[in-house]
């Protein structure tokens, strides 16, 4: 990539997006490059940056309504919030995963790079809305992009890995006990959002009844710690985990058990060698969860590292099923269910690579990054280890 300007613009539309980023802004800005972080109001996002000290502009500050007259609303707002602020700054290149940047992108002829982690079938509209405006398509090597595999660039690593690869992410006893949480002691993290993204229409997860069963099989054997984008009832507040956000992943690590209906906190747990159960209507349907979990997806199977455990929600019997893994796993012996996760993490690792560090490379030196990498070869991703 040309050094004239050396702006690029990151688009953060989740906490996630945060996670996926910081080590590739620091990056960037240790190279010499401007960074200008666009965000919208997401859960913690916001907060995230300001504990984070990242700088960053909020262009959705009032945030939207969750119906899809609102989500259309806050698209429009947003783009054209984005077209000024583009038309400000001059950017050499536009990266995240926004709606927004696809349109404006082509329009004031600045190269996008689109990072998903999702298979196009799960997120048809997503797809639909961004994947034709953008030029390059990055997405982990188990992914299919549909139609659009012709855009693709692909990678043998996760998003999760640019922030909780071993380069980067080292837990911190001391730090979970500062949250008022004893990392000696069993306990389990809880995970409810909201499924009401675009993709998420008549999506099952767990609902309150599904969250007290869980808590009464659990609570003689651990303690409990909900986090939700959610609102929680009455019930469940006594559980809500009360932390810095910015700690969730050292908490994360030294859990015993995640159970959730959110794929990137299962992803987050499974990286980080804690058994994972995910409870909802998106099992055997993408690919990365696949490949941590048990290999099912779409009906074929693919290799895998049973770190996790999928079950569909909709299935008949899906709640006896997820309240008999539960107790299956709890009655592992701890050292030995710790040994083993952690010897299926190692494996993973092994196989993967540093994805902080790839994709600071390939925005650095693109677009020539995306030619190099549709011929790579084993011996090409050494590098990003």
């Amino acid at each position: 990539m040309s050094n004239k300007h050396k702006r690029i613009n990151v688009y953060l539309g989740h906490p996630a997006h945060f996670h996926l980023y910081k080590n590739v802004i620091k990056n960037l800005k240790s190279d010499g490059y401007e960074v200008d972080v666009l965000i919208k109001k997401k859960e913690n996002l916001e907060q995230l940056l300001k504990n984070s000290g990242i700088p960053y502009h909020n262009i959705l500050r009032e945030g939207r309504k969750d119906t899809k007259l609102g989500m259309g609303l806050g698209v429009v707002k947003r783009m054209w919030r984005l077209l000024g602020f583009v038309i400000r700054r001059r950017p050499l290149l536009l990266t995240g995963t926004s709606v927004e940047n696809s349109y404006i992108g082509p329009l004031m002829r600045i190269p996008v790079v689109y990072c998903g982690e999702d298979d196009a079938a799960v997120i048809p509209l997503q797809a639909k809305m961004c994947y034709p405006g953008a030029n390059t398509i990055l997405t982990p090597d188990v992914c299919d992009d549909g139609k659009w595999n012709s855009k693709t660039t692909s990678y043998p690593s996760y998003h999760e890995l640019a922030y909780l690869h071993p380069n980067h992410f080292t837990p911190s006893a001391d730090i979970v006990r500062e949250q008022g949480i004893n990392p000696d002691k069993p306990y389990a993290i809880m995970r409810f959002v909201k499924l009401k993204a675009n993709h998420d229409d008549n999506v099952q997860g767990i609902n309150l009844q599904v969250a007290l069963r869980l808590i009464e099989i659990m609570k003689p054997h651990m303690d409990i710690y909900i986090t939700s984008e959610r609102p929680l009832e009455p019930e469940l507040e006594p559980y809500r985990i009360q932390i810095n956000p910015i700690y969730m992943h050292d908490v994360m690590a030294y859990a015993s058990l995640y159970i959730g209906d959110s794929q990137t906190m299962a992803m987050e747990a499974a990286v980080l060698g804690v058994p994972a159960i995910r409870f909802n209507d998106f099992v055997g349907k993408i690919g990365v969860m696949a490949e941590l979990e048990d290999g099912k997806l779409n009906g074929k199977r693919i290799p895998c590292y049973n770190l996790g455990i999928g079950i569909l929600a909709s299935e008949k019997d899906a709640v006896e099923r997820l309240c008999k893994t539960v107790q299956e796993v709890m009655a592992m012996q701890p050292t030995k269910r710790k040994e083993l996760w952690q010897a299926r993490r190692q494996k993973m690792l092994t196989e993967k690579i540093d994805y902080a560090k790839f994709l600071t490379w390939f925005i650095e030196n693109y677009p020539s990054s995306a030619e190099q990498t549709q011929k790579a070869d084993v011996a090409f991703w050494v590098k990003f280890k």
